[in-house]
């Protein structure tokens, strides 16, 4: 299970945050302010962190262009939360080093998928094998490219997830409630259409590049490889 420190000082937004990323299966630690996260990291490193600019006794950028001078703390993943807009505060966050950046107001869906993928790419979330292959559809996860033969097959963010996590999970049938937790982060009752919709625009990718029948529909409970 990933530590996520999340650096916030309104009460509220801190609290949505934790909520979703313990429903996310996410080990979450609050933090209002710069100094309350500095004496959280002589506890323990997190996995990732995502910091709010605006706090009350030193803002997030000068927290990141902290974390990054130091060697023990260069390498811990950020995500920056804000609400300014503009591109000049995007551009300052990421120079500093940070990996991703988040505006408010933002759905947890997004929140969730942001993270998974900045965990992902920094290679601080396990996600089994690198490279799975089944018979000559492979998906490698680091690069995030998806091939069939000498085809690669150009996928979305959610079909490359929905795909991964059926591949992971060979030979075992697959419900959309879980298929919708695991992928877009959130089981919303009643919106598994939309997964339904992503397993018709897969399927067509991997038909077009001649691999067939790969995803198998499983009446009454979902889709397996």
């Amino acid at each position: 299970m990933a530590t996520v420190y999340c650096v916030e000082d309104d009460d509220g937004i801190r609290e949505l945050i934790l909520c979703a990323l313990r429903s996310g299966g996410y080990d979450a630690l609050p933090f209002d302010c710069a100094k309350a996260f500095y004496d959280g990291l002589k506890g323990g490193i997190p996995d990732l962190a995502l910091l709010d600019i605006m706090l009350p006794d030193e803002d997030g950028i000068t927290i990141l262009k902290k974390l990054r001078a130091d060697p023990s703390l260069k390498e811990i993943p950020v995500i920056m939360l804000t609400a300014k807009t503009t591109e000049i505060d995007k551009v300052q966050g990421l120079e500093a080093g940070a990996d991703d950046y988040i505006s408010k107001p933002f759905g947890v869906m997004e929140l969730l998928s942001r993270i998974k993928a900045v965990l992902r790419r920094t290679g601080r979330q396990s996600t089994g094998s690198e490279v799975i292959t089944i018979d000559g559809l492979s998906l490698d996860i680091s690069k995030r490219i998806v091939t069939y033969g000498e085809k690669e097959i150009s996928l979305t963010y959610k079909e490359f997830e929905l795909l991964a996590y059926l591949m992971e999970h060979k030979s075992i049938a697959v419900n959309r409630d879980k298929l919708m937790e695991k992928v877009w982060g959130f089981n919303y009752e009643g919106e598994t259409r939309t997964v339904d919709m992503h397993i018709k625009t897969l399927r067509q990718k991997l038909e077009a590049a001649g691999c067939v029948d790969m995803i198998k529909t499983v009446r009454g409970v979902g889709y397996k490889i």
